[in-house]
């Protein structure tokens, strides 16, 4: 017996169904990349390979997107052994480039790099165009999410405080032309914490409509005391309830549905081979599930 199939049927187009939710993993690592001989920022061993190293265990993990700052001259090292299939190209090494870059399992269209308008002299942080970069990343057919990496003013005095808020109000501006109504995940060094005395971490939180999956997941909703003593990380963190500089900051819109599912201080799946760090930042991991609503 055989069944013959109606020539309308065969004449059919395929069916295909758009993804509608799924997964993604983002990273963010300040990768210490300064001239050794400028700044060895405490870490052991030698840079070249220390940054090979992080390039390897960032291909391994595979995380669906990775903002790193300072990766400046050791640039080429670190790319060497990374597998992602987009990603940036190096604005340059110290002084000419802002050490910002991006590697990520989707593609993105769009990328700016804007400097800050303002910085502040100590820590050197005017030494380098530091700043932000945006892109607009697909992470599914019609599933749009605009990537922010920064790297804000570095110090504590009241000038490089000025500069951070100035810094803040100048990414504010920018989303406001740019990313008004949409899905937004912003991930880098902010170089501030919720208790400094002049914090602005609130002020783009607030203005920006965005949410801070460490303060939700970890502390429960229950932000730190601006002016009370910090609970710092050390290196690698001993735990999750600590604070660091090092943030993901993330909101919903235009159909995309973002949840923030985990949180983690990825710092122990960065370390040399002999249990040494590679960096003096933490990584940031966090896991989001989207939805097209």
């Amino acid at each position: 017996m055989h069944y013959t199939v109606p020539t309308v049927l065969l004449s059919l187009p395929l069916l295909t169904f758009a993804q509608t939710s799924g997964s993604l993993s983002v990273l963010t690592f300040n990768v210490a990349g300064l001239p050794d001989v400028i700044n060895d920022n405490a870490v052991p061993g030698d840079k070249t390979t220390n940054a090979r190293t992080i390039g390897t265990k960032l291909a391994a993990a595979a995380y669906d997107v990775v903002h790193l700052q300072e990766d400046f001259n050791y640039h080429a090292a670190l790319y060497s052994t990374l597998t992602y299939p987009y990603r940036t190209s190096t604005s340059g090494g110290v002084p000419f480039g802002s050490g910002l870059n991006t590697v990520a399992n989707y593609p993105w269209t769009g990328l700016q790099r804007v400097k800050w308008d303002k910085c502040d002299l100590n820590s050197g942080d005017c030494l380098t165009p530091k700043g932000f970069t945006f892109m607009r990343m697909t992470v599914a057919d019609g599933v749009e999410v605009d990537m922010y990496n920064l790297h804000a003013d570095a110090g504590s005095n009241d000038g490089d405080a000025s500069a951070r808020a100035a810094g803040v109000q100048q990414i504010l501006t920018f989303m406001g032309k740019n990313s008004a109504g949409r899905a937004v995940i912003i991930f880098g060094d902010t170089n501030d914490r919720y208790t400094n005395r002049a914090e602005s971490v609130t002020t783009l939180l607030s203005s920006g409509g965005l949410k801070d999956p460490w303060v939700d997941i970890v502390k429960k909703g229950v932000r730190p005391v601006k002016g009370t003593t910090a609970n710092a990380c050390g290196n690698p963190a001993a735990s999750l309830d600590c604070e660091i500089v090092d943030k993901v900051f993330y909101r919903s819109g235009a159909g995309v549905q973002l949840t923030a599912r985990t949180f983690e201080y990825a710092s122990r799946k960065f370390l040399q081979d002999n249990g040494s760090i590679l960096s003096d930042h933490n990584p940031v991991l966090v896991n989001f599930d989207w939805k097209k609503v």
